[in-house]
């Protein structure tokens, strides 16, 4: 057994460090290469909205995105509005208090109009009697409806479907589209509704629809050349850091015309961090940290509205391989590539121990077509056994296990000093990584992830 890398504390850099990056080396057949310390480059290739808020600031109604979570209620029924049964069924408005079946989730179409999906994932629509209905699993004009808001209180709406009528809730269970327009917004109106936010998302999907194509371009070429420049690498290179990890989305595959809603550009800011790595005696790592149908519903994985479809089917790992495949091909012969994270943070148990295993061997296959020296990253499954992939992952040469241990959003962090917080990373946390590093075992890669 060799000696454990020690865990990293966070140091304070010009732009967003997410955390530093430390590999430890299990014993091997051939001498492994010094440690890593690296630093997480997260919010510039993919969107974190909380990384940099302001860019989300000049979208028209910015509080509604994809994946805002609304719930209505009736002012004349004082009930919410409910899918029956979480949909396949009728809409009613009989619920007095609301939670998962009453609270519906944003597409976003344009500034004010939207389907309402809701949460057995089917969309609010229309009957061709106007009774409001959520049956439908693809959306369509029936299923478009324009939220209108009073301009004297904007958590005040009526909702305007695709027969120019507003629904109403006509009883308690009986919800159509059959109000005509005029309202003087009282409480006696059936056709008026509050509207609640409980939910937002503000991830790379949110920021490009938003803005609408030609305007989030603009917007995201910008901050691709600002919030990440060649004077950041040679600070990092001058703090002693070794390299850095870029997280990438699955569609800089397709640039510079990636499919809707995204935009092209992020390729070009990759290109440029390779030469600046270069440059600089810097390693990278790239990290595929948004995969197509995304594999934990968070807003830095792409997501448009919290849903994880990752893996559900054979095509949808063949397109995220043929994106790793993209990623090697090109960058294989750049000194500076390190390793090649395959997917960032699956989640269990929306994606299936089955399905990783069958992705991560095709995804190490890609990467070995093109070198032989890089390492492939295999990320643990968030929500499962963080020592699943042991035995797994030990077949392969040159394979990592990345495993990330949290200290940002657990209270019991909160009342503890600077020091505190050291020393469960070097005591705690130590402990836990010592399951994971044995003799004869894959690579580690630990993200400790701090308040800064």
């Amino acid at each position: 057994m060799r000696s454990m890398a020690q865990t990293q504390v966070p140091i304070a850099l010009t732009f967003s460090v997410l955390f530093l990056i430390s590999i430890s080396h299990a014993a091997r057949s051939t001498p492994p290469p010094s440690k890593l310390k690296a630093v997480n480059l997260g919010g510039w290739l993919v969107t974190e909205g909380w990384i940099k808020p302001s860019l989300f600031d000049a979208i028209p109604n910015n509080d509604l995105l994809d994946g805002t979570q609304v719930q209505f209620k009736s002012v004349t029924q004082g009930m919410y509005l409910c899918a029956e049964s979480g949909g396949g069924t009728i809409m009613v408005a009989n619920r007095t208090s609301a939670s998962g079946w009453e609270t519906f989730k944003l597409w976003r179409i344009t500034s004010n109009e939207f389907n309402l999906r809701v949460f057995n994932g089917e969309f609010i629509g229309l009957e061709s009697s106007g009774d409001a209905v959520a049956v439908s699993n693809r959306p369509g004009d029936t299923e478009t409806f324009e939220i209108v808001r009073n301009s004297g209180d904007s958590s005040r709406v009526r909702i305007k479907a695709s027969n120019d009528l507003f629904l109403q809730a006509k009883t308690e269970i009986s919800v159509t589209a059959d109000y005509l327009e005029n309202t003087n917004w009282g409480d006696d109106d059936p056709s008026v509704f509050l509207m609640t936010i409980v939910g937002t998302m503000r991830g790379e999907f949110q920021i490009t629809n938003g803005y609408g194509t030609e305007n989030a371009t603009a917007v995201m070429q910008e901050h691709w050349g600002s919030f990440i420049v060649e004077d950041d690498f040679e600070f990092m290179a001058a703090s002693g850091l070794g390299g850095v990890r870029i997280p990438v989305g699955w569609w800089i595959a397709s640039d510079p015309t990636p499919p809707w809603p995204f935009v092209g550009g992020s390729l070009l800011a990759l290109d440029n961090a390779f030469i600046w790595a270069e440059k600089y005696n810097l390693k990278v790592i790239i990290d595929l940290h948004a995969a197509p149908g995304s594999q934990n519903g968070f807003e830095h994985s792409g997501s448009r509205d919290g849903s994880t479809e990752w893996g559900t089917t054979q095509a949808n790992i063949d397109q995220t391989v043929s994106v790793i495949e993209f990623l090697a091909a090109r960058y294989a012969p750049r000194k500076c590539l390190y390793a090649i994270e395959l997917i960032n943070e699956p989640r269990a148990p929306s994606v299936t121990l089955e399905s990783l295993k069958n992705y991560y061997k095709a995804g190490y296959n890609a990467v070995r077509r093109h070198t032989t020296d890089a390492y492939v990253i295999m990320s643990a499954r968030l929500s499962a056994d963080e020592t699943e992939l042991l035995q797994f992952a030990g077949g392969f040469y040159g394979a990592v296990i990345d495993v990330h241990y949290y200290n940002l959003y657990s209270d019991i962090f909160n009342s503890l000093s600077v020091q505190q917080n050291i020393d469960f990373v070097n005591n705690n946390r130590s402990r836990q990584v010592n399951t994971l590093t044995t003799s004869n075992g894959p690579l580690v890669l630990i993200g400790d992830h701090q308040t800064d």
